[in-house]
C-alpha cells in the first residue's frame, strides 16, 4: 500500500449523512475553513480593542482561504503534535508573510491550539443547528398533517408486538409529531444557550491576551497602563488602533468581542477541561436520534408485507435487493433507524470525556474530536432522510382496517370487560374473555361467536349488544384531543426560531 495516496471518506459506509446537508458542513475543508474563521474572529476582536494594528486585518483576512492549504499533508503533519491547530498556525503565518511580513506577527497573537479547535467546534456546530432545525421542521410539517388527516381513522394499538386496543393512526402520528417537536426544542436550546467560544490562552487564565494588550500600550509613559488608547505618537496605521485596553479588563473585553465576532456565546470561564459544552453538543445529537428513530423504527414495523399499512416514497434505484427482484426495502426508515443505534455510542464516548485532568488532558480532549464530528453528521442525515420520509410516506387506510379487525373486535375486548364485570365481577370477566380469545384463534371461529357460546356467558347481554361493544371505533378514548394538543403544540413552536426551551430541559 502507497501510504502517500490520500483516502476519500465520502461515506461509503455510512449511506445515512453522504451526500447531506450536514455532512458537506463537516468535512476536513470545512473544518479548516472553521479554524480560519476563528483565526480571523480573533484578530478582528483583537484590533478593536487596539491591540493588534488595523493594518494587520486585511493580510491575515485575505489568507484564511481553505484552498490555500493541502488539507491531507497538514493532517499528516499534525501527527506531529497531535493536533492540527500548530501546524495550522504554521502554514497560515506563512500565508499571511508572503501577503505583508509585519502582519504575520500578530496570527494567533495569544493564542493556544484549543482555543481554535474548540471554538471552530462550537461554529460547526452551530451550522449544522441550523441544518436540522430545518429539516426538523419538514419533519415536523408532514407528521402534522398525518395526524390531522388520520385524526379519526382507527387502528390497531400494538403493546409488546400484539394487537393491544384500537388508537388512530392520527394518534400515531402526533406521538411521532410531539417526539420530533422535543428534537427541535432540544437543536434549538443547544444553538440558542450552550455553544460558546474557548478562549483562555495556554491555561485559561487569558494572561497571554493581557500580556500582548499591555505590552500593545507601550512602556511606562507611553500611556496609563488601563487607558482606553495607545500613547501619545503612535502610528495608526501600524501601532495598535484606538480602544487598546491593557491590564485586567482586557481578557474578558477580549472573550465578549471575540464571541460577537462569531455570534456564539460567552461562557463563565474557559473550558479547557470543563468539557459540557462539548457534551452536550453529543447528547443532542444523540437525543435527536432517538427521538426521530421512533418514528422510523415504526414505519419498519408497518411497512411488513403481512402488515403493509405504510410504504415509504419511491424514488428510481431506492429500496432494490442485490437478489430479490420483488423487494422494495424500507431503506430510509433502515438508515434513520441505523443511525439513531450508533449515536448513543458515540455521545459516550464525548461523555467519558468530561473527566478531563488539570488544564488540559492529555488523551480526553483528542478523544473526543472524531466521535463528535460523527455524531454530528450522523444526526444531520438522519433528520434530512427523516424529513424525506415524513414528507413522502403513504399511509393505506384499507390495510389499517383490515388489520384493526382481524381479532374479530377482540381488540376491544377491554371495553366489553368494563361492562361484563358489574354482573361477572372483574376477574371472572377477564377469565372468560381470555379464554374466548384463545379458543378463538385456535379454531379461526369468530370471536363474538364464541363468546356466545361459552357456559359463562350472561344471558343478558345480547349479540348486538357485544357487536357493539366490540366495535373498535367506538373505543377510542381521548384520541382525537390528545391529538388536537399536539396540533397545538406544533403550530406554536414549528416555525423558524420559534418555542426554545428554557435553559437545562
Amino acid at each position: 500500500m502507497n501510504h502517500d495516496e490520500a483516502g476519500t471518506d465520502a461515506g461509503l459506509l455510512a449511506p445515512v449523512w453522504a451526500g447531506t446537508r450536514g455532512a458537506a458542513l463537516l468535512t476536513d475543508e470545512a473544518w479548516l475553513r472553521a479554524m480560519l474563521d476563528t483565526e480571523v474572529a480573533l484578530t478582528r476582536a483583537q484590533v478593536r480593542l487596539g491591540t493588534v494594528p488595523a493594518a494587520a486585518l486585511g493580510p491575515i483576512t485575505a489568507a484564511a482561504r481553505a484552498e490555500r492549504l493541502d488539507v491531507v499533508r497538514l493532517a499528516r503533519a499534525a501527527r506531529g503534535s497531535a493536533n492540527p491547530v500548530v501546524e495550522l498556525v504554521r502554514q497560515f503565518t506563512a500565508l499571511v508573510a508572503e501577503e505583508d511580513p509585519a502582519a504575520a506577527e500578530y496570527v494567533h497573537r495569544g493564542g493556544t491550539s484549543q482555543d481554535v479547535l474548540d471554538t471552530a467546534t462550537a461554529v460547526l456546530t452551530a451550522r449544522v443547528c441550523r441544518v436540522l432545525e430545518d429539516d426538523l421542521l419538514g419533519t415536523c410539517r408532514a407528521l402534522a398533517a398525518l395526524a390531522e388527516r388520520h385524526r379519526l381513522t382507527p387502528a390497531a394499538g400494538r403493546t409488546l408486538a400484539l394487537h393491544a386496543v384500537p388508537v388512530t393512526f392520527g394518534l400515531k402520528a402526533a406521538g411521532w409529531l410531539s417526539l420530533a417537536l422535543d428534537a427541535l426544542d432540544r437543536v434549538r436550546w443547544l444553538a440558542g444557550r450552550r455553544l460558546v467560544v474557548q478562549l483562555g490562552g495556554a491555561a485559561g487564565t487569558l494572561a497571554s491576551y493581557e500580556e500582548y494588550a499591555a505590552l500593545a500600550a507601550g512602556p511606562p509613559g507611553a500611556g496609563s497602563p488601563g487607558a482606553d488608547g495607545p500613547g501619545p505618537g503612535a502610528d495608526p496605521g501600524t501601532g495598535p488602533g484606538p480602544g487598546a485596553d491593557p491590564g485586567a479588563r482586557h481578557g474578558l473585553r477580549l472573550l465578549d468581542g471575540f464571541a460577537a465576532e462569531l455570534g456564539l456565546g460567552t461562557p463563565d470561564v474557559p473550558w479547557h477541561a470543563l468539557r459540557t459544552p462539548v457534551a452536550d453538543i453529543a447528547a443532542t445529537a444523540a437525543y435527536v436520534g432517538g427521538a426521530v428513530g421512533k418514528f422510523a423504527l415504526d414505519v419498519q414495523t408497518l411497512s411488513r408485507t403481512e402488515v403493509a399499512e405504510v410504504t415509504e416514497p419511491a424514488a428510481d434505484g431506492r429500496g432494490l435487493s442485490s437478489a430479490m427482484p420483488q423487494k422494495r426495502n424500507p431503506v430510509l426508515a433502515a438508515m434513520v433507524v441505523s443511525a439513531a443505534r450508533q449515536l448513543p455510542g458515540l455521545a459516550a464516548t464525548v461523555h467519558q470525556c468530561l473527566l478531563a485532568e488539570d488544564e488540559r488532558a492529555p488523551g480526553a480532549w483528542h478523544a473526543e474530536w472524531q466521535p463528535l464530528r460523527e455524531a454530528l453528521r450522523t444526526a444531520a442525515g438522519l433528520a434530512e432522510t427523516a424529513r424525506e420520509l415524513a414528507e413522502g410516506l403513504r399511509v393505506h387506510p384499507d390495510a389499517v382496517r383490515r388489520n384493526l379487525h382481524l381479532t374479530g373486535g377482540a381488540i376491544a375486548s377491554e371495553r366489553l370487560n368494563a361492562h361484563l364485570a358489574p354482573r361477572l365481577g372483574r376477574g371472572p370477566a377477564k377469565e372468560l374473555l381470555g379464554r374466548a380469545a384463545v379458543r378463538a384463534a385456535e379454531t379461526g371461529a369468530p370471536f363474538t361467536d364464541v363468546l356466545l357460546a361459552d357456559p359463562g356467558w350472561p344471558d343478558d347481554v345480547t349479540a348486538a349488544e357485544v357487536r357493539d361493544l366490540l366495535d373498535p371505533a367506538a373505543y377510542l378514548g381521548a384520541s382525537a384531543a390528545l391529538v388536537d394538543r399536539v396540533l397545538t403544540r406544533h403550530h406554536a413552536s414549528a416555525r423558524p426560531g420559534g418555542g426554545a426551551p428554557d435553559e437545562g430541559q
